[in-house]
C-alpha cells in the first residue's frame, strides 16, 4: 500500500501514509498560480466561444458584398489570432505533465475525498484537453473556409473575364 507517482516510483512506504492534498505537499500551488491557470482557461474559453462564433456566421448564407467584407476582416485578423496554436499547444504539454506526474492512490489509503478530487482533477485535464483541441480545430476551419472563398471569388472573376473576351 503505497501512494506512487505514475511512473511507478514509490513516495512512501511507511505504515502512516502523508495526507495527499494538505498545504504542504508540493502538489498544490500558491493562490496566484492557480489564480493565473484559471484566467489561462477562462481566455481560451472566450477564444474559443469566439472562433466557434466566427466560424458560424462564416458558414451562415449571406449577401455576397457583405459576406466578401466579413471575409476579408477575418483574413485580416487571421495572422494576428495565430497565438491561439501555440499557446493551446503549450497548454496541452502542461496537461500532460501535470498528468504523468500526477499522485495515484492505491490500495485503501485514500479517503472517498481525495478520490472525489482526483477524479475532478481528471475530468478537468480533459475538459481542458478537449478545450485546447477545439482551439485549434476551429481556427484551422475558419482558415480553410476563407481560403476556399477567397479561391472561389479568385475563380469566379477570371469566369467573369473570359466571358466578357
Amino acid at each position: 500500500q503505497t501512494c506512487q507517482l505514475r511512473k511507478g516510483i514509490p513516495l512512501y512506504v511507511k505504515s502512516k501514509p502523508p495526507k495527499l492534498y494538505n498545504k504542504k505537499n508540493f502538489i498544490f500551488r500558491s493562490n496566484k498560480d492557480s489564480e493565473k491557470m484559471a484566467l489561462q482557461w477562462m481566455i481560451l474559453t472566450y477564444v474559443v466561444a469566439a472562433e466557434a462564433a466566427i466560424a458560424i456566421l462564416l458558414t451562415l448564407p449571406s449577401p455576397k458584398a457583405i459576406k466578401s467584407r466579413f471575409v476579408s476582416l477575418i483574413s485580416l485578423t487571421l495572422q494576428p489570432s495565430l497565438f491561439i496554436i501555440p499557446f493551446a499547444g503549450f497548454q496541452l504539454l502542461d496537461i500532460y505533465w501535470k498528468n504523468e506526474h500526477r499522485l495515484m492512490c492505491t490500495g485503501e489509503i485514500c479517503t472517498a475525498a481525495e478520490r472525489d478530487r482526483y477524479e475532478k482533477s481528471i475530468y478537468k485535464a480533459q475538459r481542458n484537453a478537449i478545450l485546447c483541441v477545439a482551439a485549434c480545430l476551429l481556427y484551422w476551419c475558419i482558415y480553410r473556409v476563407c481560403k476556399y472563398y477567397k479561391e472561389i471569388q479568385s475563380v469566379e472573376e477570371v469566369e467573369k473575364r473570359l466571358k466578357d473576351e
